[in-house]
């Protein structure tokens, strides 16, 4: 079993571990020592035991709210995830008919024609009103 020594608050420990996981252990104790320094900065110097309990309980706490926050997002994901499962196993819907009128080119050149055709026809009345 590894034996790595650990800086925290300062002072140094000599702890064991398992093999390959003292990359966690380095990553733990530099948590757990930035909590100390907070403390340190905060309080002087104070006794080792109290120093580790305090940052410990300060991590717990941190630990707690990352764990609230954790669950309020695995919740939300399980009510997405619903809402996506009940969208996919939702009837499709039909379709919708849609008609868009559409005049043939002959029909609108015979309708400009007639209009034509009457537009002369009103000047004639006209002129023939006018006599």
């Amino acid at each position: 079993m590894p034996e790595v020594d650990i800086q925290i608050g300062g002072r140094t420990f000599q702890v064991s571990c398992q093999p390959g996981e003292e990359h966690y252990l380095h990553s733990a104790a530099k948590m757990l020592d930035d909590e100390a320094a907070v403390l340190a900065t905060q309080t002087g110097r104070i006794p080792e035991a109290r120093m580790l309990l305090m940052a410990g309980l300060m991590l717990a706490d941190k630990t707690a709210g990352m764990q609230d926050k954790l669950r309020e997002a695995e919740d939300k994901m399980a009510e997405k995830e619903a809402e996506l499962a009940q969208m996919r196993n939702a009837p499709t819907p039909a379709p919708e008919r849609i008609e868009v009128p559409v005049v043939p080119g002959d029909v609108t050149d015979a309708l400009a024609e007639i209009a034509a055709r009457t537009e002369a026809l009103a000047e004639q009345v006209a002129a023939k009103r006018a006599d």
